[in-house]
C-alpha cells in the first residue's frame, strides 16, 4: 500500500526550507507519495488563528529571528534572517507569495518532481537574496533545476492550477491548518506543524509501515 503524505505550506515560509533535506529523507525511506499543497497562507491563518509574523509584537518578531537563527546554525543551511525580497511590512502586491506557490502546483500536475522546484524557490528566497515573486527569477530557478521554467510559468494562472490552489486552501482551512509547513496523513486524525516535528511523522510512518506492510 502506498501511503500519501501531503503538506500544507507557503512558499515564503522559512520553516518549509528547512523542513526539505528532512523531509526528502522521509519520503525515500518509507517510500510514501508526497504531495505538496500550497495554500493561501495570508487567508488562511486569519480563519484558523495563526498570526503572520509581520503583525506579532515586536518581542514575538525578535524571538522568531533568534529560532531562525539557531536552526539554521544547528541544520548548517544557509539563510538570510532578513531576505531582501521578504516583506518586512505589507506588501505592495498581496500576492508575492503566491506566484511560486502557483508554479510548483504546475509542476506536480504535470508529473514532475515539484519537491527540486519547491525547495530550489525556497532557497532562492531565503539564501539566495532572489525575488521569486518575479517572474524572470522563478523562470530561471526553474531552468537552473531542470525544468522548462517559461512552460510552467505559462501554466501559473491556468485554470486547473488555480482550482487545485483553492481546493488546497479548503482543505487546509476545513483541517484547521494554521501555519507552514504542516504534515498530515490522508486518513489519519493528526497534524504536525513545523520542520521539528518532522521527527513525529517518520514514527507515525514506521507504525502505519507496520500495520500496513
Amino acid at each position: 500500500m502506498t501511503i500519501q503524505l501531503d503538506c500544507y505550506y507557503s512558499l515564503s515560509s522559512p520553516w518549509a526550507y528547512f523542513a526539505g533535506p528532512q523531509l526528502q529523507d522521509i519520503v525515500r525511506r518509507h517510500r510514501v507519495k508526497l504531495v505538496l499543497k500550497p495554500y493561501d497562507f495570508q487567508a488562511v491563518v486569519l480563519k484558523t488563528g495563526g498570526v503572520p509574523i509581520r503583525t506579532r509584537p515586536a518581542p514575538r518578531r525578535s524571538y522568531h529571528a533568534e529560532e531562525l537563527a539557531r536552526w539554521r546554525d544547528y541544520l548548517g543551511m544557509p539563510l538570510t534572517l532578513e531576505p531582501k525580497y521578504y516583506p518586512q511590512a505589507t506588501p505592495a502586491d498581496p500576492e508575492w507569495n503566491k506566484y511560486a506557490g502557483w508554479m510548483v502546483i504546475a509542476a506536480q500536475q504535470q508529473g514532475l518532481d515539484a519537491f527540486v522546484l519547491s525547495h530550489a524557490l525556497l532557497r532562492a528566497l531565503w539564501a539566495e537574496e532572489r525575488d521569486t515573486s518575479q517572474p524572470d527569477v522563478r523562470i530561471a530557478v526553474a531552468d537552473q533545476n531542470g525544468f522548462d521554467g517559461r512552460a510552467l510559468h505559462a501554466l501559473e494562472q491556468s485554470r486547473q492550477v488555480q482550482v487545485q490552489y483553492r481546493a488546497f486552501s479548503e482543505e487546509a482551512e476545513t483541517l484547521g491548518v494554521f501555519g507552514s509547513p504542516t504534515f498530515v496523513i490522508p486518513g489519519q486524525p493528526d497534524r504536525w506543524w513545523g520542520q521539528d516535528r518532522l521527527f513525529f511523522v517518520d514514527r507515525a510512518l514506521d507504525q502505519l509501515r507496520q500495520t500496513h506492510p
